[in-house]
Parts: C-alpha cells; structure tokens; sequence
C-alpha cells in the first residue's frame, strides 16, 4: 500500500503566448480547471502505476472538493483518510506558455488544517511505502517521517516547494527527491562539500546514509546512494505543458518501490511517466497509464 499524505487542490489554468515580467499583463488563449496538489497528484500516479493508494488530506466544503477529488475517486484511491474543514479548498494559479513552461501560485486553504493528528488515519503498516510534499504543513511532514519509521514503513520525500526549514528533517526520508534546483538550495542549507551536483549528492548520501534522488528535467535523473551514483536518460520528447511532471514522476517512483523493482529500474519507470506526463495539459488529466509508459520503454530500449 501506498499511503499520500500530503496537498489537495483544483488548478485554475490559463494558457499565454508568454509568461508575464513582474507587473505586466499577457493576453490568454484559454481557461480550464483541472484537480491538482502535488499529495493528489502523486497519489494519482501511483494509482495509475497500478499500486494500491491511500490518500490523507483535507479539502473545504465547498463548490469545487468534488472536482478536486475526483480522479482519484475514479483510480479507486482510497479517500478515508480525507477530511472536510470550513477553509477553502487548496487552489493553484497556474500560467503556461507556448513552450510549456510555467508559473504558479498556490492558495493552501484546506491543506494547512492538515495536523500530526491526522496521521492515525493512515494505518501505517510495515512495509507501506509513504509519500510526501511541502504544500501541506512541516510539522505534519516531520512528523509523518517518524511515525513512518515507527511502522517500518518507507518513505519517499518530494521536496516541493523548497522551504529552508525542511533541511532539518530531509535526511530522515528512505528517498529524498529533488529537482536540480531544490537541491542546490537544500545543498547551501546543508552545507553539503564538492565541487558539483554530483558531489553534493553524494556528501549527502554519506552524511545521512540515505538515498537522494534529482531530477533533471529533459536531461533525466541522478541518484546517490551511500555506496553507488546512478544517472537514468530521460525520453526524449517536445513537452506541451510541464506542470505534472515531477508529480508523476513521484507518484510512478513510489509505486515501482512498492512493487520491488530496483532503484535503477524505479527511476526509470518513474522518468519515463514523467516525460510522458508533459505531452498533455494539466497536471492529473496528463499522468499516464502504466500500460503506456511500459510501451514507451520498450520503444526506448
């Protein structure tokens, strides 16, 4: 099992010729709402991954929970674990460009009722696999890696979005993952040594005697182990829009931990949904299926 804790939101997208310069307007091409939140996102994925999914979270009461929740009712993840409060539901403002790159603002309404008390209603069992973000509070996340640990359950650590604060749990997690960029600030954080990504990542590797993901975007993925460094090509693709990209990569990467396949296998596995995942619009409505990003790779291979 699988176990999310972590954002649920609906995504207000607009598609622009360009991203705007701080205090200008751009014309848009179109509007659509999609349900979002890298915790939904993710649990998302996995579920297409083929894993069973549990999802803990909060949503508000109103108007727009039910569309916010429901892909994940049709994947058949379990949403028990979610709870309604009087707080909006998380929003996230997203412009994308011709390109496909992609800024967003995120509203976390609901998602910061998410509390350490919540976690009871994970039923962390040994050998679950247990998949975090940042969208929901710090504390919650600290304190999930703990009870997680308790358990004898794995845990995967999506770093999104940075906060300096996480530095001080981060080496808790089975599986950090990061991309370039977070890394390199959770890097000054931590005052990792070398001279390179790849060295840092491996000074972390070391110091915590965990395993540290990055991913790269069109580049592919690194990791670092306490006793090897791994790098995965990604597929190469003309990405429409990137906004789930890290998500599914996340949600895909649990899922291969969770089935037994090999880091390098897993890291795969999860690159190529990824890459799969920016040939669509739209966070959820993009992730792939497994029978496609199967299809992809042996077409890679």
């Amino acid at each position: 099992m699988i176990i999310v804790v972590g954002s649920i939101n609906l995504d207000l997208i607009a598609n622009v010729d360009r991203l705007p310069s701080p205090g200008e307007t751009v014309s848009g091409s179109s509007f659509k709402t999609a349900p979002g939140g890298k915790g939904a996102n993710q649990a998302l994925a996995a579920a297409r991954a083929g894993a069973q999914v549990r999802m803990v979270g909060a949503v508000g009461k109103d108007n727009f929970a039910p569309e916010a929740l429901a892909l994940l009712r049709e994947a058949k993840v379990d949403l028990s674990g979610v709870g309604e409060t009087f707080a909006s539901t998380g929003t996230a403002l997203i412009m994308v460009d011709d390109d496909g790159e992609n800024i967003i603002a995120v509203v976390p309404g609901a998602n910061a009722s998410v509390v350490p008390g919540d976690l009871s209603k994970a039923f962390l069992t040994k050998g679950d696999v247990v998949l975090l973000q940042h969208e929901i509070p710090l504390a919650t996340v600290d304190a999930a890696l703990d009870q997680a640990r308790a358990a004898g359950a794995i845990t995967v650590l999506n770093t999104a979005p940075f906060h300096a604060g996480a530095a001080a749990f981060l080496g808790k997690a089975d599986y950090a993952v990061a991309n370039e960029t977070e890394f390199d600030l959770y890097g000054e954080a931590l005052a990792l040594k070398g001279r390179d990504r790849a060295a840092r990542m491996r000074d972390y590797a070391s110091k915590t005697g965990r395993i540290i993901v990055v991913t790269l975007g069109g580049d592919g993925v690194m990791a670092a182990t306490p006793s090897e460094f791994l790098t995965v090509a990604a597929l190469q693709i003309t990405p429409v829009d990137t906004v789930g990209a890290g998500d599914t990569f996340c949600g895909y990467f649990a899922a291969g931990l969770s089935s037994g396949l090999t880091l390098e296998q897993a890291l795969a596995r999860a690159g190529a949904a990824g890459s799969l995942a920016c040939l669509k619009p739209g966070a959820q409505p993009a992730i792939p299926l497994a029978k496609d990003v199967d299809q992809a790779l042996q077409q890679a291979r």
